[in-house]
């Protein structure tokens, strides 16, 4: 597991015999690591067997197995991650609990939420520049950082990909980057999807779409058209296998923590429009960039499962024609 513990359940260690794999750098992702001495780069890797079969535990094999269903199809999905997480401090409080760090420019040390706050963004400026010089670097498409919902919480989006395997690579190699950079400046970067219980948990947010062949995408509705069909089917896979993933979401004791009421992690299996109290979100604007945001998942799922998981819900939802219900307006924690 990610402790480094085995998992013996999973049928890979004693009853194999825990016998050797292969481990082949994936093409594309060998980047340089910024600000080491000497010069130091680091590379993704993918676990096959002996034989060249690849090994059907891999997390990234297994949302490339779920976009060749999609191809099959004519289709082709896009996407992008956002990730929350707190900086907090080395020392624990009086309590001996976690705590915000204090500002690398003032040492100020934020007790209430400051969501969208420039100067409680401001005081981690230092720390925030190295990591968007590391992710221009590493060709990671870093685009905006926020304060976010709690103290000491923030949230860095990433461009939209065309490929939804890169856009997963780009998430697990920001979050090596944040760590790393957070250590240099002497606080903690946390990706637990709930920290602190009295405030706001982490989530990983994951944007969608589908392009057929053309690359026109198809959630795109028609003139006339309320939304497009592939769009509310879409949904409606979504919907229907949402509790059967949610291992996949929230894998962790802790990421169950993470799901209360008015606290920006939905509670129910709902989607909405414009509407941050649901777990499938439909953002509003140009019908051209119509998407799916899947705001279930905590920033400590693992990001491929989690994509290959969307994806296949998608495609459930599409073969078998599922209606996602009525849209929830207003507030989805009372749905």
């Amino acid at each position: 597991d990610i402790t480094g513990e085995d998992v013996h359940e999973t049928g890979l260690i004693w009853t194999t015999g825990d016998g050797d794999l292969r481990a082949w750098p994936i093409p594309g992702t060998l980047v340089p690591l910024f600000g080491t001495q000497p010069p130091r780069g680091q590379v993704l890797m993918a676990m096959y067997h002996l034989d060249g079969q690849p090994m059907s535990s891999d997390p990234r094999l297994a949302l490339a197995r779920q976009v060749e269903i999609l191809a099959a199809k004519g289709l082709r999905p896009a996407g992008a991650f956002e990730l929350e997480f707190f900086l907090l401090a080395n020392e624990r409080d009086a309590d001996g609990k976690v705590q915000p760090a204090r500002a690398v420019l003032d040492g100020r040390r934020s007790a209430k939420t400051e969501v969208y706050s420039v100067d409680h963004l401001h005081g981690m400026e230092p720390l925030f520049s190295d990591v968007y010089a590391a992710a221009k670097v590493q060709g990671i498409p870093a685009e905006t950082v926020i304060s976010e919902y709690a103290p000491g919480q923030y949230e860095l989006t990433l461009n939209y990909r065309q490929d939804v395997i890169r856009a997963a690579d780009d998430l697990v190699m920001l979050k090596r980057l944040v760590r790393a950079q957070a250590r240099r400046h002497g606080v903690t970067a946390c990706f637990m999807a709930k920290p602190i219980e009295k405030y706001a948990g982490s989530g990983m947010h994951f944007h969608v779409s589908l392009q057929d062949k053309a690359g026109k995408n198809v959630f795109t509705e028609a003139s006339g058209e309320s939304w497009s069909l592939p769009l509310l089917r879409g949904l409606g896979g979504l919907i229907q296998t949402m509790a059967e993933s949610m291992l996949v979401f929230a894998p962790h004791a802790n990421s169950w923590r993470r799901f209360v009421s008015q606290s920006y992690a939905p509670v129910a299996p709902t989607w909405g429009v414009n509407n941050r109290s649901v777990a499938l979100r439909v953002p509003a604007g140009d019908a051209k960039n119509r998407r799916i945001e899947h705001r279930p998942s905590g920033v400590d799922a693992n990001p491929y499962l989690v994509a290959a998981t969307v994806l296949a819900g998608i495609t459930k939802g599409l073969d078998e024609g599922l209606d996602p219900g009525p849209e929830t307006t207003g507030n989805g924690y009372e749905s």
